[in-house]
Order: structure tokens, then C-alpha cells, then sequence
């Protein structure tokens, strides 16, 4: 019997990879790295870097290459795989009917690590050759306070990075740092760009990194605020995590890829024409350019990352353990369509070229694709950010306009059982990533003794817990909810009080 010999994913065996597999239409070696990245998740790799990769292909333009930057020490693992693999890995592209695409993504060109070398991130970044600076830090990666969107100064990184500033640990240590060495050199920054599921992420981002210019230099806070564009921009892509079943199936092709992404097949990037040193001409392979990305923002962040919540949160409680497998239950799929029409499509302004209705059902069409398994931990991983952007903003405009909030409600007290007792309604324990998972437990544990006890916890609840409406329907809720913890009886109960109205 014959040993199958995988061919390892690199520049020297692109060539010999199975016709299965596309690989860059362009010559790697010419490309530079107009572009550095600060978090180099599977999102960022099935998006802006796909992106980029396609338009280099298409244009011929390789000045736009994309320099990693890991900051954290768990970041090593990847930067080690991928500086293996010459920055190479394979996207792979579920659609709903079985059909995969597999591609190749060479635009990635270098991979540096912060915590090992914050200088060589510094210098990379004060470049002339580095145009754009752009980030996936997830929400918590802003360091704002929830409750009242100003930078926390109070955070250990932060009064280190204050301290140290040729050795610091967040992300705006590193941006300051850079954009000093700019100003001081005569040159033009570089434009800021989230990619982050953050409303306005471009005005949060160039909010919190003036704030903490302030601290360094008043004179170069100035010239960020005057002369540094941060565009907002609304991402769209579901990006489960990589897992050995993925690498598996590549293996079955023949190749050896030791962190692939996998992907569904819709994508979409939304972003205002706001750049200081210019950028590709992404809207050549499918972004789309506009002068204001808000009621686009507001669409995603409102129906599909809060969808996302409610299924993740219930579905969890309830015993799912991915989003097709919570959303194909006919009681969930009618809870979350209830939210979406009942509660979000009241308060959301027109979205110019968008039909909502026809949006909607292609959210559960996303949702419900067999073949993306995303599992429920990570979607509610880091939940206390994911609430306080996607959830509560909606809470609070139907508190004021007297709409609807019962749906939105029962999510939140579902979220403070989640997080006392950290098991399933079958007494699985729950797999809990949040940096605010413990402070959180703490409150949420003192439920039994105080219905309202969650909502004390200000720094995310100070923006609900004054008015008498929600927490009436808060705390009736949550005393339903640990009496008889059954979720769908409950998803049904405000169901039928629906539909008899």
C-alpha cells in the first residue's frame, strides 16, 4: 500500500498543488506591503486579506501587500505556522449545496510579533512605504468604558504603555509610537482602519487614539486629530474557527496547510472613501464605497451580530452547540425572526439599495448553511462587548421611542444565567471567553438574592438600569428564568403574548 505525501503549503510547491486548489495569479516575490494589520484572525485572513489578494490578482497593482502584527504572546502560534507556510494558507469556501472552493491567499507577506520585538512593529508602521495601519482587535480591543465610551486610563497595559513607550503591549501604545516618528520625520501618517464590528469603529478608533495622544505629546494629538483619516466601515463575513476537520479535508487534496480558514461564500465591505495616502481599489473585486457607512452599520450590527447573539446566548442555555443547528429549530428561527421584524426593524433608518425584508431572509439563509459549523462559544465569546454594541443600543432607542423590548430582554437575563451558573440547561459546562467573565459571574451570582443584580454592574447596565420599564421586564424575566429554566418555554411564552396582540 502507498503512503500519501501531502505537499507542504509554501512559494516552492505553488506550482505543484492540485488543480483542485487556485493558488495567486501574480509573482509574490514583487508585491511590498502597503498595508500593516494588527490582528491576524481567521476574519481578517477570510476578508481584508482576501480581498486585497483578489485585487492584486485582478490589477496587477502589488504595492499592497499585508504585513501581520501579533501582539500578544498566544499570537505566536499562528506567526509561527504561517512564516512556515512563506504567510501562505488556504481559504476554503462552503456554500449551502456541499460545493467548496479552495484558494490559495498570497497577499500576507510578513508576520511580526509585538511582545518579542515591539520596535521592528514601531519602525514597520512608521514606514514610508506602510500607507494604511488597519485593525481587527475585536470590540474589547478599544479599551473604552462601555457605560460612558471614553478611553480607560485605569487599565494596568495602559499605565505600562504610558510608562514604557518603546516597549508597549495595546494597540495604541504601538499606533502613538509610530505616528510620533512620522510627525517628528516630516511624513504623511498613515490611514487608521478598523475592520472591526464596532458602530462608527472609524470614529471610536480615531477617539480613543487621540485620547491617548493627549497623554504623550498635546502638539501630536493635533496634528492625528487634523490630518489622520480613521474611515468607518461596516465587515461582513462568517468566519467560524479553523479545526482539525479542516486541515483533515485539505490533507485529502494533498496538502498540508497547518492553520486554513474556513468561510461561507457571502462577503461584504462596506467603507467611506476617507484614506490619507491612498489604498487599493477595492470596490474593483466587490467593496463598495460610499460617504456614509452608518445605516449600513447599523443594519449589520442591529440584525446580524445581534441575530447572532440571541441564538448564541438561548442556543447555548438551551443545550445547541453551533448557529445552523440553533437557527434550524423552527421555535428559535421564529424568536429570532420576532426580534429582527418587532424590535430592530422599527428603529432602523433606510438603508440606501437595501431591502430589509430581503436581507433578513438571507441572514437565515447564512445562518442556517449546513456546511459552516460555528460553533456557539465562539460567537459568545467575549459577550459583555458583543451586548453593549450589538444589543443594548437597541434596548435603549425602544426605551425611548415606548417599542418593543421583550425579545432583546429575555437575552440579556438568559446572559446573567449563562453566566452564574456556566452550564447548559443540561448541566454542561459552558466554554466562557470574556475578559470580563469573572466581574460579570460576580453579579450575575448574586441573582438568587436580588433579582436586579446583574444590571448594578455599570459599566455595561448604567445605559438601562434607571429606567423603570426595563428593569420591570428585566427582573420579571429573570425571576421566570431561574424558576423554570426552560428556554424555549419562555422564547414561546413571549411568542404567544405576540401573537394575541
Amino acid at each position: 500500500m502507498q503512503t500519501r505525501t501531502n505537499i507542504c503549503l509554501n512559494n516552492q510547491n505553488l506550482h505543484a498543488l492540485p488543480s483542485a486548489i487556485s493558488v495567486p495569479a501574480y509573482d509574490r516575490s514583487k508585491v511590498t506591503s502597503g498595508i500593516v494589520h494588527i490582528g491576524v484572525g481567521g476574519f481578517h485572513r477570510s476578508h481584508e486579506a482576501f480581498y486585497t489578494d483578489e485585487y492584486m490578482a485582478q490589477s496587477g497593482d502589488l504595492s499592497w501587500g499585508i504585513c501581520g502584527v501579533g501582539l500578544r504572546d498566544a499570537d505566536r502560534k499562528m506567526q509561527s505556522i504561517l512564516k512556515e507556510q512563506d504567510y501562505l494558507y488556504t481559504l476554503i469556501v462552503r456554500h449551502p449545496n456541499g460545493t467548496i472552493d479552495n484558494k490559495v491567499i498570497g497577499s500576507l507577506t510578513d508576520f511580526l510579533l509585538g511582545c518579542d520585538d515591539p520596535i521592528a512593529v514601531i519602525n514597520k508602521m512608521a514606514s514610508e512605504e506602510t500607507k494604511i495601519v488597519s485593525l481587527t482587535i475585536t470590540e474589547g480591543g478599544y479599551n473604552f468604558n462601555p457605560a460612558t465610551g471614553e478611553f480607560d486610563f485605569t487599565n494596568p497595559d495602559v499605565i505600562h504603555d504610558l510608562a514604557n513607550p518603546n516597549t508597549p503591549r495595546l494597540v495604541f501604545g504601538f499606533l502613538i509610537a509610530a505616528l510620533q516618528l512620522r510627525f517628528k520625520r516630516g511624513l504623511a501618517p498613515f490611514t487608521i482602519q478598523s475592520c472591526d464590528n464596532i458602530q462608527h469603529n472609524g470614529d471610536v478608533a480615531k477617539k480613543m487614539t487621540i485620547a491617548y495622544a493627549m497623554k504623550v505629546d498635546n502638539e501630536l494629538a493635533k496634528w492625528i486629530e487634523s490630518s489622520v483619516s480613521f474611515p468607518n466601515a461596516m465587515v461582513d463575513r462568517i468566519t467560524p474557527a479553523t479545526t482539525p476537520e479542516d486541515i483533515a479535508y485539505l490533507n485529502t487534496l494533498d496538502l498540508r496547510d497547518q492553520w486554513p480558514v474556513t468561510c461561507e461564500p457571502f462577503h461584504q465591505w462596506i467603507i467611506e472613501d476617507k484614506f490619507t495616502l491612498g489604498r487599493p481599489q477595492w470596490e474593483q473585486v466587490g467593496a463598495q464605497f460610499v460617504n456614509d457607512v452608518t445605516p449600513y452599520e447599523n443594519m449589520k450590527i442591529r440584525l446580524l451580530n445581534a441575530g447572532h447573539s440571541v441564538l448564541g446566548i438561548l442556543g447555548s442555555l438551551h443545550g445547541f452547540s453551533t448557529i445552523d443547528e440553533s437557527v434550524q429549530d423552527p421555535l428559535f428561527a421564529e424568536f429570532l425572526r420576532l426580534f429582527m421584524d418587532l424590535e430592530v426593524t422599527p428603529i432602523l433608518p433606510a438603508v440606501p439599495g437595501i431591502d430589509l425584508d430581503e436581507y433578513k431572509n438571507t441572514l437565515f439563509e447564512r445562518f442556517s448553511n449546513p456546511n459552516i459549523k460555528d460553533s456557539l462559544a465562539r460567537i459568545c465569546s467575549e459577550s459583555s462587548a458583543k451586548l453593549s454594541t450589538f444589543m443594548l443600543p437597541t434596548i435603549v432607542e425602544n426605551l425611548a421611542k415606548k417599542g418593543e423590548i421583550q425579545c432583546a430582554t429575555l437575552v440579556i437575563a438568559a446572559w446573567c444565567l449563562y453566566s452564574d451558573k456556566q452550564v447548559d440547561l443540561q448541566g454542561t459546562p459552558l466554554v466562557i471567553a470574556d475578559e470580563m467573565a469573572d466581574e460579570v459571574h460576580q453579579f450575575a451570582n448574586k441573582t438568587a438574592q436580588r433579582s436586579d443584580s446583574l444590571l448594578e454592574l455599570a459599566s455595561l447596565f448604567s445605559c438601562v438600569s434607571s429606567s423603570e420599564a426595563f428593569v420591570t421586564a428585566y427582573k420579571t424575566q429573570v425571576k421566570a428564568l431561574y424558576n423554570t429554566p426552560n428556554i424555549k418555554l419562555h422564547m414561546q411564552t413571549i411568542l404567544r403574548s405576540r401573537t394575541s396582540v
